[in-house]
């Protein structure tokens, strides 16, 4: 990941309710969710739902596809994946103990075979 995206990424999340919305899409699971349930978890306005979900989507956080007369939005893992390495690309600095309870979160995290890691 180049740096740009990194700072772009984390520009995004950067906010509490678009973190809300991407920790709830996380834990939705490669499923997603429809926009209105979305709002109804997060009790986002449509607008503002709207506007948090497209700067999630320009960063490449979160994916959508069109379900009947419903948009379904996902995280997107791939980016979510990409930013979590550039973040610990240089990590540790040659100690994997600093590191070590980072892998304990993440085999925690992906126990659950409905979780998408």
């Amino acid at each position: 990941m180049e740096t740009q995206s990194a700072v772009g990424a984390l520009s995004a999340l950067a906010h509490p309710g678009r973190l809300e919305v991407f920790r709830r899409l996380v834990q939705a699971g490669a499923d997603g969710m429809a926009a209105g349930e979305i709002a109804r978890a997060t009790g986002s306005l449509a607008n503002t739902l709207s506007t948090n979900l497209g700067i999630l989507a320009a960063a490449g956080l979160v994916t959508s596809r069109r379900d009947g007369r419903s948009i379904v939005y996902a995280a997107g893992y791939g980016q979510m994946r990409e930013l979590i390495a550039f973040l610990l690309e240089d990590c540790c600095g040659g100690h994997p103990e600093i590191c070590a309870p980072l892998t304990e979160v993440a085999s925690r995290c992906c126990e659950a075979e409905a979780r998408t890691c």
